[in-house]
């Protein structure tokens, strides 16, 4: 529907704080609206289980749930069909998506 998805930015290199806690918010009033939330993130992280991935020149995900509060989002990637989901902690997702941003409900 029309104005559903509002766009944030992460403008600085690393998330601050701030910026971490309003992603984590924003997952969650997101998810439990129903929605995903779509981040535009670039370079390199660790997912829970320790593999690396990595988008030098940048890529979109979807983040499509949450556990812990939001402390540790669902990520669908449609960049690799064998690591599709994986699960990453909300401060990692932060810094990723830094220096671009995410649309959320």
């Amino acid at each position: 529907g029309k104005d559903v998805y509002k766009s944030v930015e992460i403008n600085t290199p690393t998330a601050n704080t701030t910026q971490t806690d309003t992603l984590r918010d924003d997952i969650v009033r997101t998810i439990n609206d129903g929605r995903a939330v779509v981040a535009n993130i670039a370079g390199t992280t660790t997912d829970t289980t320790g593999a690396t991935h990595s988008f030098e020149g940048g890529h979109y995900i979807s983040v499509t749930g949450y556990t812990d509060n939001g402390n540790t989002v669902t990520i669908a990637d449609s960049a690799n069909p064998h690591h599709a989901r994986y699960h990453l902690d909300i401060d990692n997702l932060a810094n990723w998506i830094a220096t671009r941003g995410y649309a959320t409900s």
